[in-house]
């Protein structure tokens, strides 16, 4: 994987373009004499900087903390260091008014929009209403079906997240005994994302229940991704439902293993196998306190340095599939009309990161290491008293 210039490089290179054009202009003006009846010359494209503002709509801050913790201040530093017009805004939840603050883009003359929706409905609509403007979209960490498609869509590999989750969880649910059941609760339907984190995880459920290893206690998606508590709410019933015989949780983020860790406790249940994703603060607590099993760490600066980057590149009139970054990814295609991975060259071009599995052996190595997250923000509270803590802090 190429390896993007540093500062002092692209500082040098923008030099050298500069003083290129200049002397370019000088000849073409030599030459022309002082007649200025002809064309101009277009430097913006020949210098491939950006002339122009970006948006980025954020989808929330009930749903992962992430999105403002995180997300908006990595794109603040990309776009301030870049020198570019830009607006982040932040939709709370509401589909109608991230549409608002589309139209407002639109309306302000934005030529690029980094959209993270929140639901592939509305955001298919502002995909398309921005491309008919002649606005370019990327889609970030949520692709949205049903539209023409993005420009560029920039997210982690979702299939590896839910395979990863599995990849953890599996010895530990074959460790307890005779044909542990197993729940899995996933994501909100309105987000492609939760159906291939499902797709992830669930071809080993299913391989695991065929073979007779695992039962299956259940399989629900959670509406909004339980933003209003609606995770616990099903997992309360699922644990009536199977007489609080419910094993292990397959959880498709933080929020709802949080969610499910809840309703365990409320049933006397305990600790069992979970999953969940994101590498929050939170998340990373309930594993030092042993609630929960792992996470999916998918370092969120490496995926807005990328988006910043193809946001950029498609400001300046670039290929956003042939950016550079330090961080590894690759680029392939996704069908824009059901969301599923393709073959690179075909559908959306997809800059797909590799996720990383976090248990309590190695937060030291992977969240804490990057600087993700910090012993001060974790060991805090009753995790403080944990064994991770005490080694660690």
């Amino acid at each position: 994987m190429a390896v993007h210039r540093s500062r002092r490089e692209k500082r040098n290179l923008l030099w050298f373009l500069v003083v290129a054009v200049v002397a370019a202009l000088a000849l073409v003006a030599a030459g022309c004499g002082g007649d200025d009846g002809g064309s101009g010359t277009d430097t913006t494209a020949a210098s491939g900087s950006c002339d122009g503002s970006i948006w980025v709509l954020l989808p929330d801050s009930a749903t992962s903390p992430r999105w403002e913790a995180d997300d908006r201040p990595y794109f603040e530093k990309a776009f301030s260091d870049a020198g570019v017009e830009h607006t982040i805004v932040n939709a709370e939840g509401d589909a109608a008014t991230q549409q608002s603050q589309a139209e407002q883009a639109i309306a302000d003359g934005a030529k690029v929009i980094v959209l993270t929706s929140n639901d592939t409905g509305s955001g298919a609509t502002i995909i398309d209403t921005a491309k008919e403007a002649g606005v370019d979209v990327i889609e970030y960490d949520r692709f949205n079906t049903g539209s023409s498609g993005g420009a560029a869509y920039v997210s982690f590999d979702n299939v590896a997240v839910g395979a990863t989750m599995a990849d953890v969880l599996t010895p530990v649910i074959d460790g307890l005994g005779d044909t542990p059941a197993v729940f899995m609760l996933n994501g909100g339907e309105e987000d492609n994302n939760a159906f291939l984190f499902r797709d992830g995880y669930k071809a080993t459920v299913d391989e695991k229940v065929s073979a007779g290893d695992w039962s299956l206690a259940g399989d629900q998606f959670v509406p909004g991704w339980g933003a209003n508590g609606e995770g616990q709410t099903i997992m309360e019933q699922a644990l009536t439902d199977a007489n609080n015989n419910i094993d292990a949780v397959f959880a498709a983020n933080d929020n709802l293993a949080q969610q499910a860790i809840n309703a365990l406790e409320a049933a006397g249940v305990g600790s069992v196998p979970m999953s969940g994703q994101d590498a929050s603060a939170a998340g990373i607590q309930n594993i030092a306190l042993g609630k929960q099993t792992m996470t999916v760490y998918k370092p969120i600066q490496a995926e807005a340095d990328i988006a910043a980057k193809a946001a950029l590149a498609l400001c300046a009139g670039d290929d956003p599939a042939a950016i550079t970054s330090d961080y590894e990814f690759q680029t392939i295609g996704i069908n824009a009309e059901d969301g599923k991975p393709a073959e690179a060259g075909t559908g959306v071009p997809y800059l797909a990161l590799t996720p990383t599995g976090v248990t309590v052996d190695n937060i030291m190595d992977t969240v804490i290491a990057d600087g993700f997250r910090t012993i001060e923000e974790v060991c805090t509270g009753d995790t403080a008293d944990t064994d991770f803590c005490k080694e660690n802090s």
